[in-house]
């Protein structure tokens, strides 16, 4: 391990472009569970399959078991930033890392101080209503009961990306763009098997391709290194 972690040090240190694509590993360690591993989300049991109480279609047909749902398992808002958040915050700051592209929703890479953050799924902390588009908070949702309501009577939804929906066009190619201009690119804490937004590290072309994560993923081959270990733990090393 302390070989890798002095290799990985040494293509931070010459790299200037450098790009981080992360997943749901890299919230654990903040207490958020993941959805695929042993004791994950999706290996729970509930009334119906995660992936249907997370759908488009779930949340007009079923909207308040959705909310019962996404109140008790989706949203964490006193979870604080990991080693790892403060550490891509610290590599933003010293200029060496030029964005962060996250499939999470917590909000921790900017709790950490990260700028450049592309949320390819949303956040739980943005919320709007339907009817007039008013702005909510986190806090309106975790306080609510049932269906929350806005001032004007129409249904508040989350600004997530729920199954059935397609990714923001424009966040999807701020991504893409910073990929390619990468001399570096880390993937963190993601089994990458989660499409369309997995698919974008292709765009890749940069010199240093580097996994860390808990588990095979299907980058690793093409990868010049891999780190099998949970990512905060490797990235306070640095």
């Amino acid at each position: 391990m302390e070989e890798k972690i002095a290799k990985l040090r040494e293509m931070v240190d010459e790299s200037q472009y450098i790009i981080f694509f992360g997943g749901a590993g890299v919230s654990t360690e903040s207490g958020i569970k993941d959805y695929r591993s042993v004791d994950g989300l999706y290996s729970q049991r509930f009334a119906y399959p995660p992936e249907t109480m997370l759908s488009h279609s779930f949340y007009v047909s079923h909207t308040e078991e959705f909310y019962d749902f996404y109140r008790a398992k989706m949203l964490a808002p006193d979870a604080q930033p990991n080693a790892a958040h403060l550490k891509l915050a610290e590599l933003e700051k010293q200029g060496k890392l030029k964005a962060v592209i996250t499939q999470n929703i917590d909000n921790l890479h900017q709790k950490a101080g990260s700028r450049e953050v592309l949320e390819l799924h949303g956040s739980a902390w943005r919320n709007y209503c339907q009817r007039c588009g008013a702005f909510y908070g986190i806090e309106r949702i975790v306080e609510s009961r049932g269906v929350p309501r806005c001032s004007c009577g129409g249904t508040i939804k989350p600004d997530v990306v729920l199954y059935e929906e397609g990714l923001n066009e424009e966040t999807i190619a701020r991504a893409i763009h910073h990929i390619r201009q990468a001399d570096m690119l880390i993937i963190g804490g993601t089994s990458l098997v989660v499409y369309p937004a997995a698919g974008l590290v292709r765009y890749f072309r940069g010199k240093h391709l580097v996994v860390i994560n808990k588990g095979e993923t299907s980058a690793d081959a093409g990868a010049k290194l891999v780190i099998d270990a949970p990512i905060g733990q490797v990235l306070s090393q640095l």
